[in-house]
């Protein structure tokens, strides 16, 4: 018995270290909890599997929506009726409407907190899923070898970055995303229990705790020092952080239901608790949707897709959302991209096939919504490849307008190599002065 138990604690002190290894902090700064950040918090929904643009954004009036309904006449949102799509207005020609899974985030939408830019995505020709998600992530189009991801250079060269934060960067996966590639300072936790010290019995924590801080100070190498620091932001999680089932939201916020909807809790918390927070990455699936997509029912599976994903960015911006001093709404910024588009034209499986561009949407107490990009319009002879979205917005023009005109990171071509940023699209509505000393993170307001 004795020894069974001591076998236990053991191993669970080695499942420890090996779980906790895999973060590094280097010192740990705590903001007050409950106060507003000073910085916003860049959260990246990648929406793997290639999410249906055109009919999460479609024309419902103007030249294209002949174009739009000849091409899909199975698939097609309506304007009427109890499915109609929900309006957003006159833009490049056409009005349009939001798929009425969209309806949590059209209330964002009416509150000027959402910007869509049509058309956009990597202008680089490839239908692999893994190929031009791994390069959107590099941040190097048409290159897939880069030793590190776009979001690891932007922190490495933000130069308001604080290292001394408890949790500055947050991958919400059971493994750290492409765009984190290089970097030291993320920790990737599927959930917040994951990243608990919970190994064997309870009763246990504290005697494991006290013996794995014993072993790792008697050395100073990378393990040891990287796993110190784990050890005291895995106790930082633990007393900061509330199980998803217990956390009680703000503002009467409803999150979905699953693990989706659990993520989205543990952003809004880690934010609320002050904790340095200034990256997320997180993803959602599902979108590959050759056969049975479904058109705008209540049911079908592309709508109840859509839904959760409205919803629980509705509920993290409502949760965060307070009167002044406690709005952390006004510091948060939510990008929404996927890998590519679909095809303009439905397929014979009720469904659409790999296309190219894309919505890439955008949401924030600090972004000035519209809709945004450059729009050719559905005629065959302006689509790409003849079946395709052409990509008229390259998406590291929307991602450079954030780092520069929100995050304050002006290092554009450190970031994205190869790329030159010659001003934003204008969802961003802050902008920052370069003064004679070449101090950059003095911001003002810009005026409309």
């Amino acid at each position: 018995m004795c020894d069974t138990t001591r076998r236990g604690f053991l191993m669970g002190c080695s499942a420890a270290i090996a779980s906790l290894a895999g973060a590094r902090f280097t010192s740990f700064a705590f903001a007050a909890p409950y106060t507003v950040p000073e910085h916003d918090v860049l959260v990246t929904l990648f929406l793997r599997g290639g999410m249906d643009g055109l009919n999460f954004v479609l024309p419902v009036a103007g030249p294209d929506r002949a174009l739009y309904e000849t091409a899909r006449t199975a698939l097609r949102i309506p304007i009427s009726g109890a499915d109609q799509a929900l309006p957003l207005g006159s833009w490049a020609g056409n009005t349009w409407g939001l798929h009425p899974g969209g309806a949590y985030l059209h209330e964002l939408w009416q509150e000027g907190r959402v910007a869509f830019v049509h058309a956009c995505g990597m202008d680089t020709p490839s239908r692999s899923h893994f190929d031009t998600q791994a390069q959107i992530e590099l941040g190097t189009p048409g290159v897939g070898t880069t030793p590190t991801g776009w979001m690891a250079r932007h922190l490495m060269t933000d130069p308001n970055f604080d290292p001394g934060a408890v949790l500055p960067s947050v991958a919400i996966s059971s493994t750290q995303q492409t765009a984190w590639q290089g970097s030291s300072s993320v920790v990737a936790m599927s959930n917040r229990d994951d990243f608990l010290l919970n190994t064997g019995p309870s009763a246990w924590r504290d005697a494991q705790r006290t013996a794995l801080r014993a072993i790792l100070e008697t050395g100073t190498g990378y393990l040891e020092l990287t796993g110190l620091s784990a050890l005291d932001a895995s106790i930082t999680v633990e007393q900061n952080i509330a199980p998803s089932s217990s956390y009680i939201p703000a503002n009467g916020a409803v999150y979905p239901s699953g693990t989706f909807g659990s993520s989205m809790k543990l952003i809004a918390q880690i934010i609320k608790h002050g904790l340095g927070l200034r990256a997320v990455t997180l993803d959602l699936g599902g979108w590959d949707t050759h056969n049975g997509q479904g058109a705008a029912g209540a049911g079908t599976y592309f709508r109840t897709l859509l839904a959760q994903l409205s919803q629980g960015i509705h509920a993290l911006y409502t949760d965060l959302d307070g009167p002044a001093g406690q709005n952390y709404a006004s510091k948060l910024l939510v990008v929404v991209q996927s890998e590519f588009g679909r095809r303009v034209r439905e397929n014979a499986d009720a469904g659409t096939d790999h296309g190219h561009g894309n919505v890439m949407t955008v949401i924030g107490g600090g972004v000035r919504g519209g809709l945004y990009g450059t729009w050719n319009g559905l005629a065959h002879e302006v689509l790409y490849d003849g079946a395709d979205l052409p990509v008229t917005t390259d998406y590291r023009q929307v991602l450079s307008e954030l780092m520069v005109e929100r995050l304050g990171n002006p290092h554009v071509g450190q970031v994205f190599p190869g790329f030159t940023y010659t001003g934003g699209l204008g969802l961003a509505p802050m902008f920052h002065d370069t003064f004679e000393d070449g101090n950059t993170d003095r911001w003002s307001l810009r005026v409309p």
